[in-house]
């Protein structure tokens, strides 16, 4: 019996998911000091909150170089890192995805703000001041395994199948149309 191959594509289809990457800093107020004057965090989450690790494997966040070990990686959720400092700079964040999900790494760049805008009013220590980017990240013609594994992932956005393919829950055979074998999806 010929099986189609486990990481066949699924063309015409796409897969997203919708994310936010930005920082959250908060002033020390009187625990301030001319190098030490903010605590925050750098961070990439869906937009929903949902676990990203069904797709992203680790995020490499990359700092200023006057920080101690200025690549960070982080390997399992939340995929974000908190420091603390007195200056503002770009950070680098690469995201490393899964195997099935994309060969290819993303890199995104996000400017970490510590001070509020003139207009919001005087720096506080209860006000934090944040800033995020929405996008979405898009996998064109997925692979089986892939699809599987996040058709019911609250942070996807899965459209309809095109014509002719009909893949029920894992774990229960199928048959794609072009195949017409049936295969059993371990939901691996």
């Amino acid at each position: 019996m010929l099986l189609p191959p486990p990481d066949k594509k699924l063309k015409d289809v796409e897969i997203s998911f919708p994310i936010v990457y930005g920082t959250i800093s908060f002033w020390l107020g009187k625990k301030a000091s001319e190098y030490n004057s903010h605590k925050w965090t750098v961070y990439v989450r869906s937009a929903t909150n949902e676990d990203l690790s069904v797709i992203v494997k680790r995020v490499v966040f990359q700092l200023h170089p006057s920080f101690t070990n200025p690549t960070r990686v982080v390997e399992q959720p939340p995929f974000e890192l908190s420091e603390s400092g007195w200056g503002e700079f770009e950070i680098a964040i690469t995201l490393y995805f899964h195997s099935d999900v994309c060969e290819k790494r993303l890199d995104l760049f996000h400017q970490l703000k510590l001070y509020p805008e003139e207009d919001t009013g005087p720096q506080s220590t209860k006000k934090p001041v944040v800033v995020e980017t929405y996008d979405e990240i898009v996998f064109p013609d997925p692979t089986e395994a892939f699809f599987h594994r996040v058709q019911n992932h609250p942070a996807a956005t899965v459209p309809r199948l095109p014509p002719g393919i009909i893949l029920p829950p894992p774990g229960t055979p199928f048959y794609l149309a072009s195949w017409h074998v049936p295969i059993f999806c371990s939901g691996k």
